[in-house]
């Protein structure tokens, strides 16, 4: 196993922010990119502000938000409208192989930092935009995050029950998923590009188009003219389906039943009830067409049991099962601590975090946790003097008028 990581010698300078872009940015420097945020001291991150914080404390390097999407980087802060700051950033892009950024269409153009601009500093850059719906036609404009592009694409009017309004994912899904990994693949397949034929690469990620590709086949069922829609935990071939109460103060356990032998199984570990016995529900297509039925029949059964116990034995039994887990209980997997999935690495100012690691394991460079994440701007200094050369003193200038610190 190799001490170098797959990126090492990779510099990026990051102007993400919130979700998707600092998640883009995050498995690049875990490999051994040294990823510099660019971050403003008046207008900060809106992560740096957002719940969960360190002991429910509030502060700019207390989110634990923040600290999940940010491991492994450095933090500057550089006044952007100010044309020394501007600088001062193209400086850094010169001696960097990639800029991101996830701004509103026309935001780095105004700063003087689009992609025209950055050719100029640096030619074979790899550059990558992440707008909401692309740099160009009438939506270009329009602003939205997470939430706002998962109803636009789509995403949500899948999820629910029908006849109801939409529920959501639980969480900004684009976020989290298809936009920043789909933007980390482009930028390694363009890094890749540059090594062989010396060239750079302009990405433009349209965050729309990539979320669209979660419901591909709810587009291919609407073009083919089948129905599409929400419908709740209900499965084209399973049932039961769905995730049901047990014992205790908000506790559920999740079954799928997709076989006759698997609906056998579930009868036998449920005790045999009479209603399993019921000829309608001895094929699938019976027991798909009694859904809702079926589902409250299960729902008298499991109430009055322990889910992680039913859990089990289903699962025992050859029936697809699990506990819905708390957080307390995630964090205590004996399946993820097996697998290393925790880490906890010495924040400055929240000490002790747990941090969730790596999802993937590269087999002779393993990326890694290297570090907490930055404190806002805790490395202006040391890019600013020693990566980019400026003078203590005209730091220390800048300093006491705001342009960097």
């Amino acid at each position: 196993m190799s001490s170098r990581l797959p990126l090492d010698g990779i510099r990026v300078a990051d102007f993400t922010w919130v979700g998707a872009g600092p998640f883009l940015t995050k498995p690049l420097a875990d490999h051994g990119a040294d990823v510099i945020k660019i971050e403003s001291r008046t207008r900060t991150d809106p992560i740096r502000g957002m719940a969960p914080f360190r002991d429910g404390s509030p502060g700019t390097d207390r989110s634990g938000y923040f600290a999940n999407r940010n491991t492994s980087k450095r933090s500057v802060c550089l006044d952007l409208k100010d044309p020394r700051g501007r600088d001062l950033a193209l400086e850094l892009i010169a001696r960097s192989d990639v800029v991101a950024n996830n701004f509103t269409p026309g935001t780095m153009d105004r700063l003087g930092l689009g992609h025209q601009d950055v050719l100029e500093v640096r030619p074979d850059i790899v550059y990558l935009d992440m707008p909401m719906q692309g740099n160009a036609g009438p939506h270009r404009d329009f602003r939205g995050y997470g939430l706002t592009i998962a109803a636009a694409g789509g995403l949500l009017g899948l999820t629910g029950h029908p006849g109801r309004p939409p529920v959501g994912t639980g969480t900004n899904y684009p976020d989290h998923v298809p936009n920043p990994l789909h933007a980390a693949v482009a930028v390694l397949a363009a890094l890749r590009r540059r090594r062989r034929t010396g060239e750079g690469q302009y990405i433009e990620l349209a965050q729309l188009e990539s979320t669209v590709n979660v419901i591909g086949p709810a587009l291919l069922a609407a073009a083919a003219g089948l129905p599409t829609g929400r419908s709740g935990n209900a499965d084209a071939v399973a049932a039961p389906h769905g995730v049901y109460p047990c014992a205790g103060e908000d506790r559920w356990c999740a079954v799928s039943v997709c076989t006759d032998g698997q609906w056998t199984a579930l009868a036998r570990t449920l005790g045999n009830p009479a209603w399993t016995s019921r000829p309608d529900l001895a094929t699938a297509e019976g027991r798909r067409a009694a859904r809702q039925e079926l589902d409250e029949l299960m729902a008298s059964q499991t109430a009055s049991r322990q889910a992680g116990a039913l859990a089990d034995a289903l699962t025992a039994a050859g029936v697809a099962a699990a506990e819905v887990s708390d957080a307390e209980q995630v964090l205590a997997d004996p399946q993820l601590n097996a697998r290393g999935h925790w880490s906890v690495l010495d924040h400055p100012v929240m000490g002790p975090s747990v941090y969730d690691n790596i999802p993937y394991r590269l087999s002779a460079t393993p990326g890694a946790l290297r570090a907490p994440a930055p404190l806002l701007g805790a490395d202006t200094r040391e890019v600013c003097v020693d990566l980019l050369g400026l003078d203590p003193g005209t730091y220390e200038h800048l300093a006491n008028e705001g342009v960097v610190g």
